[in-house]
C-alpha cells in the first residue's frame, strides 16, 4: 500500500532514530538499511525539506534527525514521499454535499484512512523501545555504526 520510497524513507528514519543523537552518511544508512545510496540520497533530500533530518556538514557530517524520535510519527515521514491515497472526486462521478460521499467513495475513503491511522498514531520512539534491536545489525555483524558507543 505504500511507495518504495515511503518503505525507503521509513528506514533510513529508523536508522537515524536509533543513532540517538549522532549522524550517519548515506553509506552506512544505505548499508543499515539496503536501500541504493543513489535513491537514498534522493529520498533524504526530502525528508531534509520537510525539516525531518538535517545534515551536517564536516569530518563527523551526515544525516540525523531533526526532532526527537517520539515527536516523529511514520505518517509524518510517508507523507514526504507519498501523496495521500484519499479520493477527492467521486469514482462514480456522483456530487455529493454537505461531506455525503456514494457508498463506494465512502467505502474507498474508509479504507485510505484505516490505512493511515497506525502511520499517524505511531512514532519512531515506539518503534524502538518495541524492538531495541530493530536495525540491521546482521548485515553489520555487530559492528554497527547506528549504535551508540558505550
Amino acid at each position: 500500500m505504500i511507495s518504495q520510497a515511503a518503505e525507503y524513507s521509513l528506514r533510513a528514519a529508523v536508522c537515524l532514530a536509533a543513532r540517538s543523537g549522532g549522524s550517519l552518511t548515506t553509506q552506512q544508512i544505505a548499508k543499515l538499511a539496503g536501500i541504493p545510496s543513489g535513491y537514498l540520497a534522493k529520498v533524504l533530500q526530502l525528508l531534509a525539506r520537510a525539516g525531518i533530518v538535517e545534515s551536517q556538514r564536516g569530518t563527523n557530517g551526515g544525516f540525523a534527525l531533526k526532532m526527537p524520535p517520539d515527536q516523529v510519527t511514520l505518517m509524518d515521514i510517508v507523507s514526504v514521499v507519498d501523496q495521500s491515497h484519499r479520493i477527492q472526486d467521486c469514482p462514480l462521478g456522483v456530487e455529493h454535499d454537505g461531506g455525503h460521499l456514494c457508498p463506494l467513495h465512502s467505502r474507498l475513503d474508509a479504507a485510505a484512512a484505516a490505512a493511515e491511522d497506525p502511520l499517524r498514531r505511531t512514532t519512531l520512539a515506539q518503534l524502538l523501545n518495541e524492538s531495541p534491536d530493530i536495525l540491521f545489525c546482521k548485515q553489520c555483524k555487530g559492528d554497527c555504526p547506528s549504535r551508540p558507543s558505550k
